[in-house]
């Protein structure tokens, strides 16, 4: 059979599966046993087209048709800390390895510029008035600096819950921003993570230029390793979207952004889990004056280690395995 006749012959079941899955996205309620029954017939046609290598639009539309179905039927298996545990401890760093080029991408977009910005205003902390007014820049002297209203000097308990708070919505939006402006070709969270990063750059540079190194550098230490990471895997999930758009293959454009949806909110999710953390730790230990910095810088890079290990390597086929032997026994 040629994979045109193929197409002729099994179109019509796959657009019925294409219908019901699109229901059931939508709905509570659909008819759940047609939807098992239409899954393992488009996964055997999956597996003939893979077998007679068939072209790689029709596999392609048949792996995803496929994927979607099967995250339906067995969704009332995902939750609860099970699931929590395979995205965490699996999907999550998974997919970021599978989005290195965009990774990669956003990590020089946001890094580039922070050294240049960050160089600049160390040579000239003037530069600082380029991207802050004066009252800003005189709110960074005060806060970084060694007198009464500097950070952690008159933070009680209930001051650091409302940092906390105010941490939450501050790095979300931030987050946030740069993984929806991707809708736009890509263009959104380019400029949202290259701006980012001039300001953090430069807001850095101005401070060591002016004393304030040991106060800023121990402040940021910790939680920029969740925080800054956050920021570049937020871009690189907002450039799968632009990408999508731009080069949509054989699909439509719309088809092709939400293929790149459904893969790069895994990252979202992860993005969203880091900057929780960060939150926390900028809120309840990077504040706090009685901590010693020579504490902070070594807890600082643990944490930096740690994030770039568990991007690296969590989740690789002997992890996986664990958790899926872990996932049996909770069932």
């Amino acid at each position: 059979m040629t994979p045109i006749d193929f197409e002729a012959a099994y179109a019509p079941l796959w657009a019925e599966l294409e219908a019901v899955v699109r229901v059931a996205e939508t709905r509570r309620k659909f008819d759940g046993a047609r939807l098992a029954t239409l899954y393992r017939r488009v996964c055997e046609h999956l597996a003939l087209a893979q077998a007679r290598a068939y072209p790689i639009h029709l596999t392609q539309r048949l792996e995803g048709l496929t994927q979607s179905a099967h995250r339906l039927i067995y969704r009332q298996h995902d939750y609860g800390l099970a699931r929590f545990a395979r995205l965490a401890l699996v999907d999550f760093p998974e997919a970021v390895r599978a989005h290195r080029g965009y990774l990669l991408v956003s990590a020089l977009m946001f890094v580039l510029p922070l050294l240049a910005a960050g160089w600049a205003a160390y040579r000239d902390p003037g530069f600082i008035l380029h991207l802050l007014d004066a009252s800003a820049v005189r709110q960074f002297d005060s806060m970084y600096g060694d007198g009464a209203e500097s950070l952690g000097r008159t933070r009680n308990a209930s001051d650091d819950w409302q940092m906390f708070g105010f941490y939450v919505m501050h790095n979300i939006g931030i987050g946030f921003r740069c993984f929806a402006a991707g809708i736009f070709a890509g263009v959104g969270s380019a400029a949202v993570v290259v701006f980012n990063g001039v300001q953090i750059g430069a807001v850095g540079g101005y401070l060591i230029a002016s004393g304030h190194a040991g106060n800023f550098c121990s402040f940021v230490v910790t939680h920029s390793a969740f925080e800054l990471t956050a920021i570049v895997l937020a871009g690189a999930a907002g450039l799968r979207l632009g990408y999508s758009w731009v080069a949509p293959g054989r699909h439509t454009r719309l088809e092709a952004l939400r293929l790149a949806a459904r893969h790069a909110v895994v990252i979202v999710y992860g993005v969203i889990g880091l900057l929780l953390i960060a939150a926390a730790v900028e809120a309840f230990w990077s504040s706090a004056r009685w901590i010693a910095p020579a504490v902070k810088y070594g807890v600082g890079g643990a944490c930096w280690a740690l994030v770039l290990a568990y991007l690296g390597w969590q989740g690789r086929p002997r992890a996986a395995a664990a958790v899926a032997k872990a996932d049996e026994h909770a069932g």
